[in-house]
């Protein structure tokens, strides 16, 4: 999920083998131009991919991000950066396995000057090497592996969404402050849920916490979560720190409460745990939950108040971290547009570098060196206000 889901090393590779073939086939098709790249197009259109799930599992994250790209694009009349806009909307799907495939048909036969989404993680580590290669410029709007913008980031690869380290870390030192006891940490067993935990522990023991156990279970297979409640109570832990996200998130939260352990053992976890759809399937199981984003619709400020009204008004629901993320995806590439010579994909890097901070729903942020998004990350609290569940903001992580 866009908390992100990384798959099987084999498929991963399988996505980068499949990257390569299909670029050192391409030839000329990756001729970057100042054009649209269709043949009769205005030299001042712009034609970009929008890469997401549109079924699958992940598909309602997909429609979010695709909602908030949108949304900025009907309130600039269609245009980014001064240039009317063509986008070709492609499925992600659940994987590297239709994802790659798709990124690549964009950019090789549809020819679009950038590529934006993308909710699985595997899916953009294996594209990477495909747009650092073609020269062109894929703008990742959730997946949050670390290595994104780590270990294997790239000129040509930014992300306006998280990283997984960032998201759960940045709640270690406040957890860590109010539990006097052990905390027991416990997500779902696949790459994201690693990384939210590692970089949960480092900031948590960094500053004095103490684990009192670490479980990790069955990714997508996991339904009855009482054998894991019961080694918590066993454990003696003061608290919990969990990652999950979807229907998990949904069920965990739902079982603990029906354990006993909710307002017994506060539970904390990243936002991705009470967030959107999950929330509201969780209703009252899910208060005082408290959680570490960079958004909530709560956030008080014009500029966000501003953004939830016409979300709602055009969706008929709240908008979620995703849409933000997709909001703001529009809204970057429409600086970049705005700042360079053409639209190629140096030109468009080079503009990128300069755009600075963003006047976002979520606060004011910017890219930093390793293309990653610098961002404030908020403490929620799940309340119940006018009859429904939200997650209030109850200060601003360090």
């Amino acid at each position: 999920m866009g908390a992100v889901s990384v798959i099987s090393l084999t498929r991963t590779l399988a996505g980068l083998a499949l990257g390569g073939l299909v670029l050192a086939g391409c030839g000329s098709s990756l001729d970057d131009s100042g054009g649209s790249g269709d043949e009769g197009g205005r030299a001042d259109d712009v034609k970009v991919g929008l890469l997401v799930p549109l079924s699958g599992v992940y598909a309602p994250i997909g429609e979010d991000i695709k909602a908030g790209f949108e949304l900025y694009l009907d309130e600039h009349g269609g245009k980014l950066g001064g240039r009317q806009v063509d986008v070709v909307t492609a499925d992600e799907g659940e994987g590297p396995q239709t994802g790659v495939p798709a990124a690549q048909k964009l950019v090789t036969k549809d020819r679009v000057s950038a590529v934006a989404g993308v909710v699985n993680s595997a899916t953009a580590l294996g594209l990477r090497d495909f747009f650092d290669e073609s020269g062109k410029l894929l703008l990742v709007a959730n997946a949050g592996a670390d290595d994104i913008t780590g270990a294997r980031k790239s000129e040509y690869v930014w992300r306006t969404s998280f990283s997984n380290g960032q998201v759960s870390g940045a709640l270690g030192p406040t957890v860590a402050e109010e539990v006097e006891g052990g905390v027991y940490l416990i997500a779902a067993d696949y790459a994201a849920g690693k990384e939210m935990l590692a970089g949960f522990r480092k900031t948590f023991e960094e500053a004095g916490g103490k684990v009192a156990g670490e479980e990790y279970t069955p990714f997508g297979k996991t339904q009855d979560f009482q054998p894991y409640l019961s080694a918590i109570r066993e454990s003696g832990a003061d608290a919990v720190f969990a990652f999950y996200a979807g229907a998990e998130a949904v069920s965990f939260v739902k079982q603990y409460k029906q354990f006993g352990l909710a307002g017994k053992t506060p539970l904390y976890g990243t936002g991705f745990l009470t967030e959107g759809g999950a929330l509201a399937a969780q209703g009252s199981a899910a208060d005082g939950v408290k959680t570490s984003l960079h958004y909530s619709t709560e956030l008080d400020s014009p500029r966000n108040k501003e953004f939830v009204a016409a979300y709602e008004k055009a969706e008929k629901k709240p908008p979620t971290v995703y849409a933000v993320q997709g909001y703001d995806t529009a809204a970057v590439l429409d600086k970049a547009l705005a700042g360079a010579d053409d639209v190629s994909g140096d030109a468009l890097v080079k503009a990128l570098a300069g755009v600075g901070a963003l006047d976002s729903p979520r606060g004011r942020w910017k890219f930093d060196a390793d293309h990653n998004a610098e961002q404030s990350y908020y403490l929620r609290e799940v309340r119940t206000s006018g009859g429904t569940a939200v997650n209030a903001v109850v200060g601003e992580l360090d």
